[in-house]
């Protein structure tokens, strides 16, 4: 056990974490035998988005690309991340699905409750809650005695054990869940404390700029997602008194979060895969869109600032640039060590890229894929610009100081790799080209600059000697190195597949600069 390390990750968490983490693991709350007398819905909400295409054939499951039968709600053997995706119960909304099948598979759930372990975890308690909550209204005649009961027993157990150990995305999708259950169940004490909660929360995590603050284009999605749902039932179901003023706190807040949605995506409409982001996850931001139309939010465009991120670029070029600190800094489990990573698209293709990120399992591929030579930037003397590590962990943190920030010009410099060095990288757009010069200060140590290329380009190294290398319609041009060297590695834009990527790594030791021009 590497006490210094966990020191160095323990001094970020809130006491209240600490606190909890105790308790969980001695207060274990059962699931109830809570009632709920009225047995009929008459919640009614404007159509929802609908989910990617999960369920087929009466028995198999597609989650994270890995199709399999049905054995139990247990099945661990694909990983925590895909038996957690069965027992949320997204594919009760996917188009493909008749009403009876879901019924079954809802009474199926209940009959086998008792011997499942994953489902009472509070995160799928919490996401089950707001699908169920969804089926319902729009199947009204489906609801009885027995359904409604577990889902109202799984709501007082939900409140019973919120995440407070973890906080961040979690705890906000714990509020998700109980404010739509208080609308759903017409429940004014659990509605006043669902609404506390969650306006806590999202003062919290949503940054002045719209983002969420784990930065993630991709929990952002998923978080916007859910507040979306939470303003279909609260505007379509007035019953409590303040109600419509605390709408239109979630409508602004919404808006904010649009705004910042509509300033990362790239003009094809995809998002940039930083951090932890996939593709196939998460509702696009083209749905986004217009589930928000459909319950009349507007929105304007915003500056991308407290994010972190910056966006470059012309006409052709469009550059995502990460200047920022982790914001949740409590709760870092889907940060990268990517500081001063970028991505570059040229006429709307992948050029330079995140790697992305294909596992949540706790093995050397997560590693890999959450570290610096994972990314379009800096690695000194070996190390990542922040200790990642245990899967979702960090240790030591890089500090980023910004020293310019403008539309074409952008000079940043962080101490990740100890007090004794900095890494000082600058970005400037001049004449349709982009001009990259990385500075490390400090006593003299190797470096080595990354660039992972889309895998449908092949990179040549035209002349070491010169550093040229090209890359299908971009020319790179290095000066200041001491050798270059391409290799292969993985790349993946979703969960469970990879395509094999060219990746160019420049070694220097105080000085580098390179320019990436369209030829």
């Amino acid at each position: 056990m590497n006490i210094p390390l966990l020191i160095e990750t323990a001094y970020y968490l809130r006491p209240k974490q600490i606190v909890y983490q105790i308790k969980r693991h001695f207060l274990k709350p059962k699931l109830g035998n809570e009632t709920f007398q009225a047995v009929s819905c008459t919640v009614k909400i404007a159509p929802t988005i609908a989910k990617y295409q999960c369920y087929e054939d009466g028995n198999q499951f597609t989650f994270l690309n890995i199709r399999d039968n049905f054995e139990n709600w247990n099945m661990q053997k694909h990983g925590a991340l895909w038996v957690y995706n069965l027992n949320y119960m997204d594919w009760l909304e996917q188009d493909n699905i008749t009403t009876e099948e879901c019924l079954r598979w809802i009474d199926k759930f209940i009959d086998e409750l008792p011997n499942n372990q994953v489902g009472l975890d509070p995160y799928p308690i919490a996401l089950r809650i707001i699908n169920w909550a969804k089926f319902f209204c729009k199947h009204p005649n489906c609801i009885n005695q027995r359904r409604q009961n577990c889902m109202y027993a799984q709501t007082q157990l939900l409140w019973r054990k919120l995440e407070y150990h973890i906080l961040g995305n979690h705890l906000l999708e714990d509020a998700y869940a109980l404010f739509i259950a208080s609308i759903f169940f017409n429940d004014s004490h659990l509605h006043k404390k669902a609404k506390d909660l969650l306006a806590d929360m999202l003062k919290e995590q949503i940054l002045p700029d719209g983002a969420h603050y784990e930065q993630s284009p991709m929990y952002h999605c998923i978080m916007l997602d859910r507040l979306l749902d939470c303003i279909n039932f609260s505007d379509n179901n007035i019953m409590f008194d303040g109600q419509e003023l605390f709408t239109t706190l979630l409508k602004d807040t919404a808006s904010q979060m649009l705004g910042h949605l509509q300033s990362i995506v790239y003009r094809d409409g995809f998002i940039p895969l930083l951090n932890d982001s996939a593709y196939g996850i998460a509702p696009t931001a083209d749905k986004l869109f217009l589930y928000a139309e459909r319950l009349h939010i507007s929105w304007t465009e915003l500056p991308l600032k407290e994010c972190g991120y910056r966006k470059m670029g012309d006409n052709s070029m469009e550059i995502l640039v990460d200047i920022g600190n982790i914001t949740a800094t409590y709760q870092p489990g889907h940060t990268h060590a990517d500081t001063f990573n970028y991505e570059l698209r040229l006429d709307d293709q992948p050029i330079i890229i995140d790697t992305g990120i294909s596992t949540y399992n706790k093995n050397d591929r997560r590693q890999y894929e959450r570290s610096t030579a994972a990314h379009n930037t800096v690695s000194v003397g070996g190390k990542d610009s922040s200790h990642v590590w245990g899967g979702f962990r960090v240790g030591r943190r890089a500090k980023v100081t910004v020293i310019k920030d403008s539309h074409d010009e952008i000079v940043a410099r962080h101490n990740g790799f100890g007090n004794d060095i900095i890494h000082q990288r600058h970005f400037l757009i001049d004449d349709k080209t982009l001009y990259i010069e990385d500075n490390v200060i400090g006593r003299p140590i190797e470096a080595i600059s990354y660039l992972h290329f889309s895998p449908q380009l092949h990179a040549e190294l035209i002349s070491e000697a010169d550093g040229i290398v090209k890359v299908g319609q971009i020319t790179i041009k290095a000066e200041g190195f001491s050798c270059m060297t391409l290799t292969q590695e993985e790349a993946s834009i979703t969960y469970n597949k990879r395509q094999p990527c060219d990746i160019l790594a420049i070694y220097f030791t105080k000085h580098l600069k390179y320019s990436i021009k369209k030829t």
